[in-house]
């Protein structure tokens, strides 16, 4: 259950990473524009400097994960796993504010927060085996 708990980890770090790129790297074009509900190229330029900063924590995110991955499994099971929970924990808390706040962004709640979920149930699971 480890190996499974950190596989679903890494494809939420791999998710957040992607989403780094439409928020940091093409936030005015049209497939982010599209993901996430931007109307207008307008709209996208006025709301460019927070998207760049919000994508910025994502693939911060995705850093904690791969290096927690890393760490366990290099033999530091406490502290690689500490890592991963901080990573996929705060990924499915960010999912949880975002379906709050915006009822409409459920796909995209979900996305963003069912792999790290599964990674926290599988790696708990396993290292308490």
């Amino acid at each position: 259950m480890v190996v499974a708990g950190l596989v679903f980890a890494g494809v939420a770090a791999l998710i957040h990473v992607y989403i780094f790129y439409l928020e940091s790297v093409v936030w005015t074009g049209r497939r982010a524009r599209a993901v996430f509900g931007i109307a207008s190229e307008q709209e996208a330029r006025t709301t460019q400097p927070l998207a760049f900063n919000q994508g910025f924590y994502n693939l911060f995110l995705a850093i904690v994960i791969v290096l927690g991955v890393v760490v366990l499994t290099a033999g530091a099971t406490a502290v690689g796993a500490t890592l991963v929970f901080t990573g996929t924990g705060s990924m499915v808390a960010a999912s949880l504010v975002l379906v709050i706040s915006r009822p409409t962004m459920v796909r995209g709640a979900l996305i963003q927060g069912v792999a790290p979920l599964l990674g926290i149930v599988a790696l708990a699971v396993g290292l308490a085996s």
